[in-house]
């Protein structure tokens, strides 16, 4: 009997030690299904949330696409006019170049011909100038030659030899036929240097 009394309490220390290993066993059963139930969920989840951003890249592709081609057609349009304004400027630049070499060109050709001008009427001046002076000497000449000639046929004519006076009057006067008058005129300040004979 004292072995049942002794065998007693090692019975309940085995029944609850049994209990425990039952209840850890039955714990890590527990976890080991949640853990597999969290990971179905999180395997579903990922799932779905991939087929979420599956749709979401083909919304947007398909939302994009037309946007990128417009975009691209922008840039290729955008690049023609700055090449077409490009080349524009560049004749433009060349066009200004050759106007301004030809302004330069024919200033200086101006300037010439009024260098030209300006000596041709230089020139004529001089010669109308001289001529002025010729025609002024050849007037002064027969003036004089006319007045000698009166003068000396009124000295005749009072003193009564008419013949002899007149002819060596007509002997003396200048000859203003042609050219020989004017050449023999007198120039210039010689015009009011000539002494005029009194009758």
């Amino acid at each position: 009997m004292d072995m049942l009394f002794t065998l007693a309490p090692l019975q309940n220390t085995v029944a609850t030690g049994d209990g425990l290993a039952m209840a850890a066993d039955i714990a890590t059963i527990v976890v080991g299904i949640a853990i597999v139930v969290v990971a179905f969920a999180g395997v579903a989840l990922a799932r779905k949330m991939n087929r979420t951003l599956d749709g979401v890249r083909t919304a947007v592709n398909q939302n994009l696409g037309p946007v990128s081609e417009r975009a691209r057609a922008i840039s290729d349009n955008v690049e023609f006019i700055s090449h077409a304004l490009r080349t524009d400027v560049e004749r433009l630049n060349e066009s200004v170049r050759a106007l301004s070499g030809r302004l330069h060109q024919a200033s200086d050709r101006m300037e010439e011909r009024i260098e030209d001008f300006n000596a041709l009427m230089e020139v004529v001046q001089e010669e109308a100038e001289g001529m002025f002076i010729d025609t002024a000497a050849t007037v002064r000449g027969v003036r004089e030659g006319a007045a000698a000639i009166t003068r000396r046929v009124s000295a005749v004519a009072s003193d009564g030899d008419e013949t002899d006076d007149v002819s060596d009057a007509a002997d003396e006067t200048p000859q203003v036929d042609g050219l020989e008058a004017a050449d023999e005129a007198p120039q210039g300040d010689d015009l009011e240097a000539m002494p005029t004979r009194e009758g």
